[in-house]
């Protein structure tokens, strides 16, 4: 067995649960990276919606999904908004939550705003799909909504969803951990 790293663990995630005509969700665009691999799982029929609040996570994730124009939407607006533009069942959503690497440090994402958009998400959710939070909460905030995050997923009703949270306990710095939201069966 050969243990993946938490981003790698996510696409393995992602490639699971997605497939070509699906519509994704990627909740915090920041660099791209996401987003055109949602692209590319969900191809020419399927469509990702993409978010982030700064202009400048918008203008390199548009850059880099540019061959995919017509498959993606990149919205400038944050994740708890993600009600105003999608309505259609979705298979699939991911977060990377904390801070944009490279841009300002100060503006990170928010337990609350975080919550509205899983919750969103659920309503959106397909049965036996993913909503996958790689949790990064190193910096000043990232515990708050750290906490905030696990005290909410595991109040979630294990009749309605299974949550998983995948992380390396040996390891320094505070490193990111993954928590994953199965949809088991719809809320009465």
């Amino acid at each position: 067995m050969k243990l993946e790293r938490v981003l790698p663990y996510v696409k393995t995630l992602l490639r699971s649960s997605v497939s070509p005509g699906d519509i994704v969700i990627d909740g915090t665009a920041g660099n791209g990276h996401d987003t055109l691999f949602l692209a590319e799982l969900v191809g020419s029929t399927g469509h990702v919606y993409a978010f982030d609040v700064q202009q400048t996570a918008i203008d390199s994730t548009l850059l880099r999904v540019a061959k995919w124009k017509e498959s993606v939407s990149v919205i400038h607006a944050g994740h708890e908004s993600i009600s105003n533009y999608v309505s259609k069942e979705i298979s699939a959503a991911v977060f990377n939550l904390g801070y944009l690497p490279g841009a300002n440090h100060s503006i990170i994402t928010q337990p609350h705003t975080t919550i509205e958009a899983i919750e969103t998400c659920l309503n959106l959710l397909k049965l036996n799909g993913l909503i996958i939070l790689v949790v990064y909460h190193g910096h000043e905030g990232g515990a708050e909504e750290r906490d905030v995050l696990l005290n909410y997923v595991s109040s979630l009703p294990q009749s309605f969803v299974h949550v998983l949270k995948y992380e390396f306990l040996n390891q320094q710095n505070h490193p990111p951990f993954v928590l994953v939201i199965e949809k088991m069966k719809s809320q009465r």
